[in-house]
C-alpha cells in the first residue's frame, strides 16, 4: 500500500501495479481496494498499463476530513494524478464514473476518459430518485443505522429483496456497513441526475478529452438510455454496448475494450 496527501490534508491510500502509461481506476459506491471490481480489473490491465487504484476518502485505508464536498474527491484524484506523473488515462464505474467525469472537467493531465454505467435516470424508463433521498440517507447515517442505510441503497439501485436478505447473513454485509457513511457522498456526486430529466448540457462541457461511454447489453434500459444521453452531451464521446454484461461488469469483458480505447486512435471506440 502507498499513500498520497490530498489538498485538504487527507491521506489517500492507493496501490500501483504493472508498467506502461498510467491508468487510474475510480470505484463506485461502497467499493474500495479490498472490496470491489478495481483489483480484479487492474490484474487484467497491468501488462499494458501502470494501474493506480485507490481508496476513495472514508473507505479502506484512506482518511476522511469533514465536511464532505465533491471538490475534495476531485482533489483526491488530482493527488493520484500527480503521483502518477501525468498525463493519465481515467476510468470510472457507476457513481465513480460521474466522479471521473468531474475530474476530467476540472483537472489538467487527463488524456482520455472511459466510463461505465453512471446510474442516471433521464427518462420514464425507471422511477426517479425521491427529492429527499440524500437527506433521508444522511439521517440514517447520523442515527448510526448503517444496516438500514445499506439496505435502502441496495433496494434503490434495484437489488432484489431476497438478495439483500441473503447478503445480511454473510460476511459481505459487515464490509458494506463499514463504509455505509460514504453512501451520501456518492449521491452528492450524482446530484440531480436521477430525477428523470435530461442531463445538463453544460455540467461536463470542460471534459473535452476523447471519451468512451459504455453500458451492458443485459443492463436495464434506464442505464443504457442514460449512457447514450451522456455520450450526446460530452464534447468528444463515443457510446459502446458491451454484449452480455450487466451492472456487475466482468473484468475480462471490459479490460480489452479499455486497452483498445486508451492505446488506440479515437476511431477504436465504437
Amino acid at each position: 500500500m502507498n499513500t498520497v496527501m490530498s489538498a485538504d490534508g487527507t491521506t489517500i491510500a492507493f496501490e500501483r501495479a504493472g508498467s506502461g502509461p498510467p491508468l487510474i481506476l475510480v470505484d463506485g459506491a461502497l467499493c474500495h481496494r479490498r472490496f470491489g471490481p478495481a483489483r480484479p480489473l487492474a490484474d487484467k490491465l497491468t501488462d499494458q498499463f501502470t494501474v493506480y487504484y485507490y481508496d476513495r476518502r472514508g473507505r479502506g485505508d484512506s482518511g476522511d476530513s469533514p465536511p464532505y464536498a465533491v471538490q475534495r474527491e476531485v482533489e483526491d484524484i488530482a493527488a493520484v494524478v500527480a503521483e502518477a506523473g501525468g498525463p493519465v488515462f481515467l476510468y470510472g464505474i457507476s457513481s465513480g464514473a460521474v466522479l471521473a467525469m468531474e475530474a476530467a472537467a476540472r483537472l489538467d493531465g487527463i488524456r482520455k476518459l472511459a466510463v461505465y454505467e453512471a446510474p442516471f435516470v433521464v427518462d420514464d424508463s425507471h422511477p426517479p430518485r425521491p427529492d429527499d433521498y440524500l437527506q433521508r440517507m444522511q439521517e440514517l447515517i447520523e442515527a448510526d443505522r448503517r444496516s438500514d442505510a445499506v439496505r435502502t441503497f441496495m433496494r434503490t439501485v434495484g437489488t432484489p429483496g431476497i438478495v439483500v436478505a441473503m447478503l445480511r447473513l454473510t460476511p459481505v454485509w459487515r464490509k458494506l456497513k463499514a463504509v455505509a457513511h460514504t453512501i451520501p457522498y456518492d449521491f452528492q456526486v450524482l446530484g440531480d441526475t436521477g430525477a428523470g430529466k435530461p442531463l445538463p448540457a453544460d455540467r461536463w462541457a470542460a471534459a473535452t478529452q476523447p471519451a468512451l461511454v459504455m453500458a451492458g447489453g443485459k443492463s436495464p434500459a434506464y442505464l443504457r438510455n442514460g449512457m447514450r444521453a451522456l455520450a450526446d452531451v460530452l464534447p468528444d464521446a463515443h457510446y459502446r454496448t458491451l454484449p452480455g454484461q450487466t451492472h456487475l461488469l466482468k473484468p475480462e469483458a471490459v479490460a480489452p475494450v479499455l486497452a483498445e480505447f486508451f492505446t488506440g486512435s479515437r476511431e477504436t471506440a465504437r
